[in-house]
């Protein structure tokens, strides 16, 4: 194909039809002066997200985050927080986040050491180990990783591991942890070009291991073995049940919940047929555990899976792009509330499947959905609880217009029941994806 130079003669009729353009002369003096989002807000539709919806789901307070990328942990424990606060009684109730993170963290050092010790044959620029290497280990995490977590270690209140400075504010412990995670990789990679023997490799790895573990222990302090579980329901009765473990607590409180539950998506696109499902290479966080795995279905197969659940009282994690057409500040995601395209005079209008396909949107940020509002059986907006506090929407409640969910929420962990005949497709073999999948990344 030919390649054509940009020349002076195209730049002066372009500029001849900017100055000549009323449109483009308005934008220029409302974004001298204004946030390109403000100019490009339509109020009249912004006007329609309301919080009313004819199914809507009493739920805990919000909790935050803060300044971490925890956001698949602290969506997932508030849907398995609701569970224990009905069979109790509670009016404030929390699982310990940070407890979670400690043992995902340390899972996912092993799992990354693990992979760099599977691909020692290739080279650092292989674009599978470069990858490894740039995703590292970090704050993000799919519905399947934390049921890995949840089924190896258990869960524990927060009052019995509460927050420390360090889980609230990630970034400085996750570089640290990286470093030493690529030198630890660079060590066992000569080991294996040297020759050394599997038990030697084993055992050096394990010497590392060790070092991150106390290093963690620094970060969160070391996780409980065994605690008391205190608590005090809405009527103010106090109790106290003695002698768990976080794993006799799971089994008694989680019960066989995040085994019924499965991952589903919408990814309308070519490599992945509906009805099919899909894992992808060299994601997970523990050794062992079972793989990341998703069921593709259309979006009306799988908006009425989470309209099942909902009408029956349970909540619903999901995963989505929130960067898009958002406003924080009045708490709603919708596509309709922006005309960008007026403002900016571009093109800009992209199907699901080219944004995927082409890496302009996938899930980026995990939440609950809590209600949906239904107009004749269909939705229109949908109800979200998120994790960063409540000083934004309302009261740190969101809500999403059925639009923009159409576009850009990709996954929702959903029970096995509410799928109805399409449940027994979630048992069949997975194709396999490439490690850089869209469907591989991570909510952070």
């Amino acid at each position: 194909m030919k390649h054509y130079a940009v020349t002076e003669k195209a730049i002066k009729a372009w500029s001849k039809d900017y100055q000549s353009s009323p449109v483009r002369q308005l934008a220029t003096l409302a974004l001298a002066k204004s946030d390109l989002k403000d100019v490009e807000a339509v109020s009249k539709a912004a006007g329609k997200m309301r919080y009313k919806f004819s199914i809507d789901i009493k739920t805990l307070d919000v909790t935050n985050q803060k300044h971490s990328g925890r956001c698949w942990l602290f969506a997932a424990t508030n849907v398995l927080r609701e569970k224990i606060a009905k069979e109790l009684n509670l009016e404030q109730f929390e699982l310990s986040q940070s407890y979670l993170a400690f043992w995902d963290k340390f899972e996912r050092a092993n799992y990354f050491l693990e992979s760099m010790l599977d691909t020692a044959d290739l080279a650092p620029d292989d674009r599978t180990v470069s990858f490894i290497l740039q995703t590292g280990v970090h704050d993000g995490g799919q519905w399947d990783m934390f049921a890995n977590i949840v089924e190896k270690y258990g869960v524990v209140p927060k009052d019995v591991f509460d927050e420390t400075y360090q889980s609230s504010n990630t970034n400085a412990m996750n570089h640290v942890l990286n470093r030493n995670l690529k030198i630890c990789a660079v060590r066992l990679r000569e080991m294996v070009k040297a020759g050394k023997t599997a038990k030697e490799i084993h055992e050096a790895k394990d010497a590392m291991l060790g070092r991150i573990y106390g290093f963690l222990c620094s970060c969160y302090g070391e996780p409980p073995r065994t605690f008391d579980f205190e608590y005090v329901d809405k009527d103010g009765n106090y109790a106290i049940e003695k002698g768990y473990t976080p794993k006799t607590f799971a089994e008694k409180y989680v019960g066989n919940l995040l085994q019924e539950t499965v991952s589903i998506i919408h990814a309308p696109t070519k490599d992945k047929p509906y009805h099919k499902t899909f894992t992808i290479r060299y994601l997970g966080n523990v050794v062992g555990g079972k793989d990341v795995k998703h069921l593709n279905l259309t979006m009306d197969e799988f908006k009425a899976a989470i309209i099942a659940q909902l009408q029956d009282g349970e909540v619903v994690w999901f995963g989505s792009d929130v960067g898009k057409y958002g406003d924080r500040e009045k708490g709603f995601w919708d596509d309709l509330s922006f005309n960008d395209e007026l403002l900016t005079g571009l093109d800009l209008a992209i199907s699901k499947e080219d944004a995927l396909d082409y890496g302009f949107s996938a899930m980026n940020h995990a939440m609950v959905i809590t209600g949906v509002n239904l107009e004749d059986g269909k939705p229109n907006r949908w109800k979200i609880e998120n994790s960063w506090g409540d000083e934004k929407g309302k009261k740190g409640y969101y809500i999403c217009s059925d639009t923009w969910f159409d576009q850009y929420v990709f996954q929702a962990a959903v029970q096995k029941k509410y799928l109805g005949k399409l449940a027994s497709l979630a048992d069949q073999k997975p194709v396999e994806l490439d490690p850089w999948d869209p469907m591989g990344t991570l909510a952070d």
